[in-house]
């Protein structure tokens, strides 16, 4: 099933590249990570929720270790789109200096973090009609960037898996 699961994952890959991005302007990165790469994400998953003190690391590093694919979606370059549209919170899209935060960078352009969330609606929308279940997940993304397993200023996570139950729903709350 892993084969089929990657081909899944290969092909949600397929519609977040081709989702629409603001002025047909491609700054989204995408990655698929399969196999021995997601049982060491999900133990350092662990640590750093233990070194962090921070929630639910742990409980979704359970749900990575039982994925068979996780398809990475970023931002790989905070380049404002130029429009001088405030919704930054700058006036002037010459102003906006994104700065390293505590897990990834801000502030962002709005318009290339909403070409993340296309990307992504459009991926999990794939795994959604190839029955694959599937999660929008943060915590795996966070500690993959700090690792540098991924770059991108902000990213973003998707886990995929086939079972008789959802691996990522299915869960306690802890």
């Amino acid at each position: 099933m892993s084969d089929i699961m990657k081909t899944i994952a290969e092909l949600m890959a397929v519609s977040a590249k081709t989702a629409p991005k603001c002025l047909g302007q491609d700054f989204v990165d995408i990655q698929i990570m399969t196999g021995d790469e997601l049982q060491k994400l999900a133990g350092e998953m662990e640590e750093f929720g233990r070194d962090t003190g921070k929630k639910h690391f742990d409980r979704d590093a359970e749900s990575v270790r039982n994925s068979d694919a996780l398809i990475f979606i970023a931002l790989k370059e905070n380049k404002p789109l130029g429009i001088d549209c405030g919704a930054c919170g700058y006036a002037r899209c010459v102003d906006l200096i994104s700065s390293e935060g505590p897990e990834f960078e801000g502030p962002l352009c709005a318009w290339r973090v909403l070409d993340v969330g296309i990307a992504l609606g459009s991926a999990a929308k794939t795994a959604g009609i190839l029955n694959a279940d599937s999660r929008i997940m943060y915590r795996p993304a966070v500690v993959a960037r700090k690792l540098g397993l991924v770059k991108g200023s902000i990213v973003v996570a998707i886990p995929i898996s086939a079972t008789s139950k959802n691996v990522y729903f299915d869960r306690t709350a802890q």
